[in-house]
């Protein structure tokens, strides 16, 4: 897996909107979490399958990152020169507290 993708893609679990909860946000985001774009679907399981070249998720970095809590092999790729922190899209609509997590992405109100 790699850390070279600095914005989420538009399709992010990670994104406000959504639907996700901040429970299975943070299960997810405790350790290495592939871009489901770029990994295989196993289709009997329906299991997104990373492979060596899949890169992290960025807004699972931006996620932790926001929240000061970057897992382990973040923080020992920081340290060999393969995540750069100061890279990452840190504007992006990425969830940074558990309310924004009830928003949903292209909602109707009704009034």
């Amino acid at each position: 897996m790699n850390y070279r993708m600095t914005e989420p893609c538009d399709a992010c679990p990670y994104l406000i909107g959504s639907g996700f909860s901040w429970r299975s946000l943070q299960s997810h985001a405790s350790g290495e979490f592939g871009c489901h774009k770029a990994c295989n679907l196993d289709d009997e399981s329906g299991v997104y399958e990373p492979h060596k070249k899949t890169p992290h998720c960025a807004g699972a970095l931006i996620f932790l990152e926001k929240q000061n809590k970057p897992h382990q092999m973040m923080r020992i790729c920081e340290r060999l020169g393969l995540y750069d922190r100061t890279k990452l899209n840190m504007d992006s609509s990425v969830v940074s507290k558990p309310s924004e997590c009830s928003r949903r992405r292209n909602a109707t109100s009704r009034d």
